[in-house]
């Protein structure tokens, strides 16, 4: 039975998790036939193009190209594969054709020879052009992938001062470039994987051999291998599938879209995960102190640089703290504030119709509502709705005696230290709540409790087996040179201390 049959009378639908097995099945040696096959395999699918042509001297040796609409660059088609078979004088049909038209007709970078159907399906779906020789049982997958992609640009959630202003786009070789022209050297190592049954979509993990710790690496590889997915659109996709603390609103996986950012991480002996189709990039292992560093803070003053990240060290403190500590002062412990100050809190108190816990839960609640939806509107929209709306509802809300001003001192305040550092959001508001409703039931003490709560979290937390607090809870020097405050370069001259080969910098 020809393969032709065999393909028509089963079914070539996909199975449940979205995978088509063709069983390893090979080419025939009718050009036909082969047509047919792979329009089988792509049947109802309007996009896939069929360009038959044939030699000009010798009309028996005939081809075909195929290849998806919009995936392919025109030019290479037409001038690197079609316009050299059919004006070539010295293709004759044999047994050979196929082998000649690969090493003397073809003028392109990157041609394979296969007869499997599964290796030729997967060439079409990732932008290659396929080429059918009549007389022989193989194809030639041709690189050809052309398709819009965006410019490089600086990513808007990463600004800086200074430094490289180039980002990441949605194209993963585009991507692999900018790294390497960070990184010259023959040590990074990228090795391809993909994810997602139906999406098909291709990854690649970076590291620096010579730098990263085998255990780390081993450790991703085991858990990306169990991934079991249909599609992959997006790295938070392989985020939620692979990190630590499943239920912990830190990140234990770092996040990044600026080359230059990939790159240090790499130099210090992390590995990074590129996927095709989206510009942020994934770092392993994640520390706590990586939420408050910034590019910013390499490419300024090492003294700028450390006021600026104390700065950001303190208002997540604040954030997470200021609301809890007035609920405590206010409604448990009144005789710790200053006299005239209590006074003042409770004059303007008078006539709220809610206790302080309600005040301060609407109005935080009101917050996150208004700088959700600032995110959400159109740019110019969004940041006239965010101002308006905050000065609007919150001098109507005094007015009207519906909120007390200190409450609204209190937010305020609250939620710009919360704004300083964008790494920790979702951690900034979910801790907020949870600081505020233990003052609320024990006052001073039930942030003290929280805050030690806080602190067993994060001493027990790894991320893939590194300590998340390794770099914050080691008394040497050259283990904190880069924390809280910010060495200079001078003395930064060793990798961090998940680095197992501790090798110095070279100066």
């Amino acid at each position: 039975m020809s393969l032709l049959k065999k393909f028509k009378e089963k079914s070539t639908e996909p199975d449940d998790k979205g995978v088509l097995h063709l069983g390893g099945e090979k080419l025939e040696k009718e050009l036909g036939r082969n047509i047919e096959i792979i329009e089988q395999i792509f049947k109802d699918d309007e996009t896939l193009i069929k360009r038959e042509f044939e030699n000009q001297k010798d009309n028996k040796v005939k081809c075909c190209a195929l290849f998806f609409d919009g995936m392919i660059d025109n030019r290479i088609i037409n001038e690197s594969v079609i316009q050299p078979i059919i004006a070539n004088t010295g293709l004759s049909k044999n047994d050979e054709t196929i082998d000649e038209i690969l090493s003397q007709v073809i003028a392109t970078n990157s041609v394979e020879k296969s007869g499997n159907l599964d290796e030729i399906s997967q060439g079409l779906l990732h932008g290659d052009t396929v080429l059918l020789v009549d007389g022989s049982s193989s194809a030639i997958i041709i690189n050809t992938k052309g398709w819009q992609t965006r410019a490089i640009t600086e990513p808007d959630n990463e600004k800086g001062l200074r430094g490289p202003r180039e980002g990441f786009t949605e194209a993963l070789l585009i991507n692999l470039s900018l790294i390497r022209r960070k990184i010259l050297t023959p040590d990074l190592k990228f090795k391809f994987r993909t994810f997602g049954t139906r999406s098909n979509t291709k990854a690649c993990i970076c590291y620096l051999d010579s730098l990263v710790d085998k255990e780390v690496l081993d450790e991703l590889n085991r858990r990306l291998d169990k991934i079991e997915i249909d599609g992959v659109l997006d790295v938070n996709y392989i985020v939620e599938l692979i990190k630590d603390s499943q239920m912990s609103p830190f990140k234990t996986i770092g996040v990044s879209e600026r080359p230059d950012v990939i790159a240090s991480k790499l130099l210090e002996g992390r590995v990074a995960i590129i996927l095709d189709g989206t510009p942020v990039v994934l770092t392993v292992p994640y520390l706590f102190i990586e939420n408050f560093q910034a590019n910013d803070d390499y490419y300024l003053n090492f003294y700028f640089a450390s006021i600026g990240r104390f700065l950001r060290i303190l208002g997540f403190l604040m954030t997470i703290s200021i609301p809890a500590v007035y609920m405590s002062f206010t409604t448990y412990h009144r005789e710790m504030i200053p006299t005239d100050l209590a006074l003042s809190i409770m004059e303007a108190h008078q006539g709220v119709p809610f206790p302080t816990i309600v005040e301060c839960v609407i109005m935080l609640v009101l917050f996150e509502i208004i700088r959700e939806t600032g995110l959400r509107m159109p740019t110019n929209i969004g940041q006239a709705l965010s101002i308006v709306g905050a000065l609007v509802i919150g001098q109507a809300a005094v007015d009207a005696k519906f909120i007390s001003a200190p409450m609204v001192i209190v937010v305020a305040v609250t939620a710009i230290t919360g704004l300083i550092n964008p790494k920790v959001k979702g951690a900034v508001v979910t801790l907020r709540f949870l600081f505020l409703f233990a003052s609320a039931m024990l006052g001073i003490y039930g942030y003290a409790f929280a805050c030690i709560g806080l602190l067993i979290h994060l001493f027990s937390m790894k991320s893939f087996g590194v300590i998340y607090t390794s770099q914050i809870s080691s008394y040497k020097f050259q283990e904190f040179k880069d924390n809280v405050f910010r060495a200079s370069w001078e003395y930064m001259i060793t990798r961090p201390i998940f680095v197992k080969k501790n090798i110095v910098r070279k100066k």
